[in-house]
This record gives structure tokens, sequence and C-alpha cells, in this order.
């Protein structure tokens, strides 16, 4: 598995929420709901995202939109049109003057509108939460990212907007999914553009050397890797691997690979009710005081109380096996 699967794998949809808006102007939605991660896309007509922390961004037909942060955020028709719903989820939308109106707006299970023909149609898909692992693909992202329409995007949305628009049976599944693959696509294009300024563990995946050694440390995490193990694996010297890593990377290859061991360490420390010392073990670290340490260095605070912070709703999958 490479970089990019594992940070996406932390992502993964459990109970994804995903909609469309029907729309005629002036109108203007804002997103109040918290979602970690957001996609949008128009179906028809063109539209503009606005975020608190940058500047608009216009989005034309086919474009796919990526919001990162709980931060609200407004799509809307034009840039001064002022918010005249908040959409709270999936089943809360409130007026601006605080009236609930989900009742009224609501045309199906996943419509929102007055009719189900408009000069506008947004279709969006929001996560719910993510652990940590997708906390740190997250921090790579700007608040917003856009990559433009597409021929190839085309077929994908196709299938997003006709699921969308019916109810069968284990659509949940079918609907999580959808977006897992979405994201993927978007990433994948938006990390390939040039205005992307891709981190750099991502650009180092092509190298035949450093992608090499990613790959080795994010299949087996918890091996005792040392410099030296990983560069014969590469077939070059420590020191050049070392020189090659730094430079691509950012960091050396110990640090790195710290680094992702404490970023599982935190998902599974939110997400299981594994002891300290079981996720030590299954992330590298020979025992809950090690593990202890580099959390401490890394993160500033204690596995414990990472742990203890994380919301309720992350914190009720079973024990991780030891």
């Amino acid at each position: 598995m490479d970089a990019l699967a594992d940070l996406l794998h932390g992502t993964s949809a459990r109970g994804a929420v995903f909609g469309r808006s029907v729309l005629d102007p002036p109108w203007s939605l804002r997103f109040v709901g918290g979602a970690p991660l957001s996609l949008m896309t128009m179906l028809s007509g063109t539209a503009w995202v606005l975020p608190e922390s940058a500047g608009p961004v216009r989005v034309e037909p086919g474009d796919l939109v990526v919001v990162t942060g709980s931060a609200p955020h407004t799509v809307a028709d034009t840039p001064t049109t002022a918010p005249d719903i908040e959409v709270h989820g999936p089943d809360r939308c409130v007026t601006a003057g605080g009236v609930d109106v989900t009742g009224d707006v609501r045309l199906d299970l996943r419509t929102c509108g007055e009719r189900y023909e408009g000069s506008a149609m947004l279709l969006t898909g929001m996560y719910r939460g993510g652990g940590e692992v997708g906390d740190r693909l997250l921090r790579a992202l700007p608040p917003v990212l856009r990559v433009p329409a597409a021929d190839r995007h085309r077929p994908m949305l196709d299938l997003v907007a006709a699921e969308v628009a019916r109810a069968e049976p284990g659509q949940q599944v079918v609907i999580d999914r959808m977006l897992d693959l979405l994201l993927v696509h978007t990433l994948r294009a938006w990390f390939a553009r040039p205005e992307a300024r891709a981190p750099g563990w991502y650009r180092a995946l092509g190298d035949p050397v450093v992608g090499e050694v990613l790959r080795l440390m994010h299949d087996d995490p918890a091996r005792p890797w040392t410099v030296r193990a990983l560069a014969e694996k590469a077939g070059v010297s420590r020191s050049a691997l070392g020189h090659r890593f730094t430079t691509l990377v950012g960091e050396p290859p110990m640090a790195y690979l710290a680094g992702w061991r404490v970023s599982l360490a935190s998902d599974l420390l939110r997400t299981t009710d594994a002891t300290v010392a079981s996720v030590a073990r299954r992330v590298g670290y020979a025992d809950a005081f090690a593990l202890s340490t580099a959390f401490k260095r890394i993160r500033g605070i204690r596995p414990t109380d990472h742990r203890r912070a994380a919301p309720p709703d992350t914190r009720d999958l079973p024990a991780a096996p030891s």
C-alpha cells in the first residue's frame, strides 16, 4: 500500500451524507454542519464557494470541489448573495431568521428545493467524521480545491447523481463507497496539477528509491525498521537514502516513520477499545511507555489524554486485536 492509499483509508466514509439541491437565483446556502471534508459539484449552472479562511472559488458545471475543515462555508450563485438557508445537516435546514424549513424544502429523501427542475443543481457529499490518519491527509490540502471538469469525470458523476435520485435497499453502503471513490479520483487529479503544491511524501511516491521506502513503511509500520535496513531494501547506501529521503519528503526517514506510527496510534486510540500497550505493539513500539514518549514528543499530549478527547461517536468500534 502506498502513502496516499493509507491516508485515504483513514477517511473511509461511514454513514456519509449525499444530497442534491435544485436552485433558482438568487440563492445562497451556508453549510454549518461541521463536516471535516465535503465534496461538491454543479450538475448544472454555476456557483461560488466562499470559505471563511480563503477567497471565493468559482465552480463551473462538472468541476469537482473539495472543502476541508469543519468551519462553515457558503455556496451561492454570486459572491455577494447573502445566505438565505443554513444547512445544519441532512435533517435540518434553517432560514437566516432561525425558522426550520426542512419539511418545506425537501422534495424527497436526498433532494431539496421548490421543484425538481431549476436553473442550477448542486450535488454535495459530506463525511460525518474522520480519524487522525485522515487528519494527516487533510492537513496537506487547502481550504478549497477545485479540479476543472473533464470527460473522465462525467461517468462517475452520472452514477452518483443517479444513485442519489433513487431509494433502494443497501443504498447507504453504495453511497459511502461512491463518496470514497469520488474523493480518491478528485485528489489524484488535484495532486497532478501544478498549483496543488503536493506534499513531499506524495511527490516522492514516484521516486524509485524513496517511493519504495515509503511503501515499505506503510506496508509494515510495526517492523523494527532502521535506516540501514530500509537502505538495503532500496539498494542504496544509508547516507544516500538519508539525503534523498530528506530532500524529497522534507524530513529524515525515521522522523517520517515515527510521525506515521503516531498517526496510526492516534486513530486506533480514538476508534477502538484496545489498550495503549496493544496499540503500541501494533504500530511498532515495544510497550506503552515507548509509545507515550513518542506521542508526547510529536503531539504534545499523552495517548490517554488523546483518547479521552475523542468525540463520542468515534468510540463505538470493537477492540482491535493485539
